[in-house]
């Protein structure tokens, strides 16, 4: 994986994902190759960050260079899914450009491992964020603590300033 901060995009957002912002996600990533993205991070989580995976998936064809990134926390964290977040997961898994699998196995804190891992490798931040506390709280605080740009596509969430620009 060679992953540049200007050219990589990570994704967080919450289990509670119900679908409304599948034509958004498509749309930003699209937004988001045209500024010159080309390396896209999902953590893999039931919900936001398939979905976008999916969404990853759905615009490659069409947006040349375009990679996605499967960032699993552990192995085996698809057994902890339904069986139909599960069958998902593995066709997201098996399309995905690249998996990187961080943990063997569960332990505490492999969340915020995962976490930091997207925050550390993306230069900005699409999220589905409505304010609440949590994982996705926890990913987009520390992506404002390292100046991340955040779009967040949850109309009921806070809206996020752009971060300043800087020389070097």
């Amino acid at each position: 994986m060679t992953d540049n901060l200007f050219t990589s995009v990570a994704f967080t957002g919450h289990r509670t994902y119900d679908g409304r912002a599948d034509g958004a996600l498509r749309q930003i990533v699209a937004a988001c190759h045209s500024r010159g993205a080309r390396m896209f991070f999902s953590g893999m989580a039931v919900g936001f960050d398939m979905a976008a995976a999916e969404a990853v998936l759905a615009c490659r064809a069409m947006l040349p260079g375009t990679r996605l990134v499967a960032v699993v926390p552990f192995e085996g964290q698809q057994t902890r899914f339904s069986p139909v977040d599960k069958a998902r997961f593995e066709r997201i898994v098996a399309a995905a450009d690249e998996t990187v699998v961080l943990s063997a196995g569960y332990h505490r804190g492999v969340y915020a491992v995962r976490n930091d891992f997207l925050v550390d490798h993306a230069g900005s931040l699409i999220a589905w964020f409505d304010g609440s506390p949590g994982g996705t709280h926890y990913t987009v605080r520390r992506a404002l603590r390292l100046g991340r740009r955040i779009d967040n596509l949850c109309s009921a969430g806070p809206a996020f300033p752009l971060p300043a620009p800087t020389l070097f």
